[in-house]
């Protein structure tokens, strides 16, 4: 294999560097989807929706995305991941975009977010909870009537609104 000097001046063999064959912006829609793991229509989305700007096409109207917004992508799918809404992404990204932003604005969004994480925790645990009751409670066909069943009318008819 030949030798080669990378942006270092580190010598290397060919094709063994770590980014050995990864598209190098700029990137087609494609690409992008590959490199990030979001998937063609959700970035196509993103883009109407203004949470990543129109990229400029080529004569033939293909997308072509820079690093930015490779970057900025990427942003928005971790943000995802950890179960941002769009609306908060929405104004975390006004805040990456603004230079007079604060670390403390950040923050305290992320605190009100994990204290909405927290409270679906709670109710998760409650239902948990419930279900094991009442999965408890069933013979397992032993009995003419399920008594799943029977708690689950029970519950509709005491939460129905009138």
């Amino acid at each position: 294999m030949a030798r080669i000097t990378n942006a270092r001046g580190k010598r290397g063999e060919g094709g063994k560097h770590r980014n050995a064959g990864a598209p190098r912006p700029p990137y087609g829609i494609g690409a992008l989807s590959r490199l990030t793991g979001v998937h063609v229509e959700t970035i196509r989305y993103y883009e109407r929706i203004g949470l990543i700007a129109p990229p400029p096409r080529t004569a033939g109207g293909n997308r072509q995305y820079d690093e930015a917004a490779r970057r900025r992508l990427a942003f928005i799918r971790r943000c995802r991941d950890l179960g941002f809404s769009l609306e908060e992404i929405r104004a975390l990204l006004g805040m990456v975009d603004q230079p007079g932003a604060s670390c403390g604005e950040v923050q305290a969004m992320t605190r009100a977010h994990l204290e909405a994480v927290r409270g679906r925790i709670r109710s998760l645990r409650l239902l948990e909870a419930t279900l094991e009751e009442m999965e408890k409670s069933c013979g397992a066909g032993d009995l003419p009537e399920c008594p799943i069943i029977e708690t689950l009318f029970e519950e509709g008819e005491s939460t129905a609104s009138p």
